[in-house]
Order: C-alpha cells, then sequence, then structure tokens
C-alpha cells in the first residue's frame, strides 16, 4: 500500500526540519572556522600577543574553533536522538 498524501507531507516537514538545522549549524561552523582564517591572513600580530607563558591568542582561537566543531556536533546528535528520531518514529508508527 503507498504512503498517503498527508504522510508524505509530515516526512517532508521532518526532512526539512532536519535540513534547516543542519545549515544553521554548518553555517555557524564556517563562519567560526573561516573567521579565524580571516585573522590569521588579516591580523597575525593579533594572534601573535602572548597572553600567558606557552599560550598566544592564536592557540587558544584554534583550540576554540576544535571545541566549537565538538560541540555543534553534540548539539546535532542530542537533537536527532531526541528530537528527529521521535519525529520519524511517530511517521513509522502512522504509517499504513
Amino acid at each position: 500500500m503507498p504512503p498517503t498524501e498527508s504522510s508524505l507531507d509530515r516526512m517532508r516537514a521532518v526532512a526539512r526540519t532536519r535540513w534547516r538545522l543542519a545549515g544553521a549549524l554548518t553555517a555557524g561552523m564556517m563562519a567560526v572556522y573561516f573567521g579565524f582564517l580571516a585573522m590569521v591572513a588579516w591580523a597575525p600580530g593579533t594572534l601573535a600577543r602572548r597572553l600567558a607563558p606557552g599560550l598566544s591568542l592564536g592557540v587558544l582561537l584554534g583550540a576554540l574553533v576544535i571545541v566549537c566543531a565538538w560541540v555543534l556536533t553534540w548539539v546535532y546528535v542530542r537533537w536527532a536522538n531526541s528530537v528527529y528520531d521521535t519525529m520519524v518514529a511517530e511517521q513509522r508508527r502512522s504509517a499504513p
């Protein structure tokens, strides 16, 4: 039995929601990464400033770029496990 039009619409809404979140998180990560690269290119003196012995601003910001990637990945995984998987399970239960 083929899926009904309303179930297809609900699945499309679920897919749109996932793509919107994935796009927003991707845009956020790109902004962080390319912002850091822009500082490397146009403000190397600022990045060379020492914050503590053995720690420059560039090293700290580079580490924060990595931490930001972890945090954004965690946000997506947490959302997928709590919201997306629930939405997909509901669709499967209600499918003919």
